[in-house]
């Protein structure tokens, strides 16, 4: 008998006690989108036909700021760089989305890879949102310098991330390397858990600062 295989998200055993820390969702909730497709796309910016290219494929409109994102119908670009994307769909497209871009942007300088299986997401969300990232990320959280629809490369509790303010909830979400996944969970979590603290010990206007 053959035996069965399953395949499980970097954060598959984390489902409980992601689930206890969102208890109050209100304040602070956390959550795995696992098995999200992600594409990582080098091209011209500046070149009319590989904008288009791009359209075609994904049905996106690459950024036109640094540090920013566009939404389409599928999905997402972040912008990386000023050559550099990451073009974000729905679960299990990778390589769907990576066939479709070369094929659209044939014969054009570029550079395209399914990177899908190298990074899981996490996605938090609440008022304490901000103030926990804040703990661990050397980036100006405030509502009034990160928002919807910025993105950044940045370190968080000293892993790499990228980062994207999804909307006003606020909500983010962060893109890390499925090795550092449980790493970040438990710190995410716990600097979450401290946050609550702050707050239960009436000391709201320290929490509220990043609001």
């Amino acid at each position: 008998m053959m035996a069965s295989i399953e395949r499980t998200s970097p954060l598959g055993a984390w489902t409980e006690r992601l689930a206890r820390a969102s208890t109050k969702p209100a304040a602070f909730a956390i959550r795995e989108l696992p098995f999200m497709s992600q594409v990582n796309l080098r091209g011209n910016a500046d070149d009319a036909a590989f904008i288009g290219g791009v359209r075609s494929a994904a049905g996106l409109e690459l950024p036109p700021r640094a540090n920013t994102y566009s939404v389409g119908a599928q999905g997402a670009a972040l912008w990386l760089g000023p050559d550099e994307w990451l073009i974000v769909g729905p679960p299990d497209r990778g390589e769907e989305l990576a066939r479709s871009l070369r094929k659209s942007l044939d014969g054009m300088r570029k550079s395209v890879t399914d990177v899908s299986a190298a990074r899981t997401v996490l996605e938090i969300s609440g008022a304490d949102a901000r103030l926990v990232l804040s703990k661990g990320c050397s980036l100006d959280m405030h509502a009034s310098a990160f928002t919807a629809p910025q993105c950044a490369q940045t370190l968080l509790a000293k892993a790499r991330v990228v980062i994207q303010c999804v909307d006003a909830t606020p909500r983010f979400r962060i893109f890390v390397l499925d090795s550092f996944a449980a790493y970040l969970a438990e710190w995410l979590t716990d600097a979450a858990g401290e946050s609550a603290a702050t707050r239960a010990a009436g000391l709201e206007d320290i929490a509220s600062r990043l609001a």
